[in-house]
């Protein structure tokens, strides 16, 4: 007889995480170290994932910060050869990085996002980012899988690629209109596309394919925003950080061995209405 938590466990396991430096990012390759994985924090900022995994890496686990560039082959090529070399094996991928309009303090709007208007070019870095980029991650990390017999990929969708954003939230008396913009949820509805062909390619292998579909993760949000958010939801608030985690570890270890091209979703109910 198997104790639950055993399904859970990933001593042995190597697992990347792109957008590792990142808010949700970081919080994965905490979850899956202290479940015992090899972590790979992989972001576009070198010097910002090496700073969270020498961070993560005090506390004893074991993290390595790597830059990578998803839109960029052969800086893929390089960090997946890079770390099946040093471990020989890679039995996660968590399609974490993408181009993400936020709206808290630290990131100002440059622009008002309006559909009528939005740049040509920046609806083309973003389907580069957030598609073309899981795409090159997952092809190259899938070889290695194929070879192993076995992997799970965990592909981070949102709220918003389930159904269109609520702009409404985003409004601000006296202030010019904000708008989530229409690349985010093309992007994120198309990574749940990607996830299903995935899962039903590799149909009859032990390579699993899912989503994780994250809400809205408080980081220092003004009163407003968090109170307009906080109304649209069942729970009435909007996500701590760390509330993603035991969604991503089951997705990532055998306790989830029998679910492929599933979505699970934690978002405090916002899509339950």
């Amino acid at each position: 007889m198997s104790y639950i938590f055993e399904k859970f466990s990933m001593n042995g396991k190597t697992a990347l995480v792109t957008g590792g430096a990142g808010l949700l990012g970081k919080e994965f390759c905490l979850t899956l170290a202290q479940a015992g994985a090899v972590v790979y924090a992989a972001d576009l900022n070198a010097a910002a994932a090496v700073a969270v995994a020498d961070e993560l890496k005090a506390t004893g686990l074991d993290i390595h910060g790597i830059g990578l560039d998803v839109t960029d082959p052969a800086s893929v090529s390089a960090v997946v050869e890079e770390i099946v070399t040093r471990t020989g094996r890679i039995d996660v991928l968590v399609n974490s990085a993408a181009l993400d309009p936020k709206f808290d303090p630290e990131h100002a709007q440059e622009s008002s996002n309006a559909f009528e208007t939005y740049p040509l070019h920046s609806w083309q870095d973003a389907l580069n980012v957030n598609l073309t980029g899981p795409f090159l991650i997952s092809q190259a990390v899938v070889r290695q899988m194929v070879e192993q017999h076995k992997g799970s990929i965990i592909n981070i969708c949102s709220t918003y690629g389930l159904g269109g954003p609520d702009q409404r939230i985003y409004d601000k008396p006296g202030k010019p209109r904000v708008f989530k913009p229409v690349y985010y949820t093309v992007t994120k509805a198309g990574i749940l596309g990607f996830t299903k062909y995935l899962a039903t390619y590799y149909a009859g292998t032990e390579i699993r394919v899912n989503a994780l579909t994250p809400g809205g993760v408080f980081n220092n949000h003004d009163e407003e925003f968090v109170r307009n958010y906080s109304a649209r939801t069942v729970l009435g608030r909007m996500a701590h950080k760390d509330e993603m985690n035991g969604a991503l570890l089951f997705l990532a270890s055998d306790a989830s061995s029998y679910m492929t091209g599933g979505n699970v979703i934690v978002d405090g109910g916002w899509t339950a209405w």
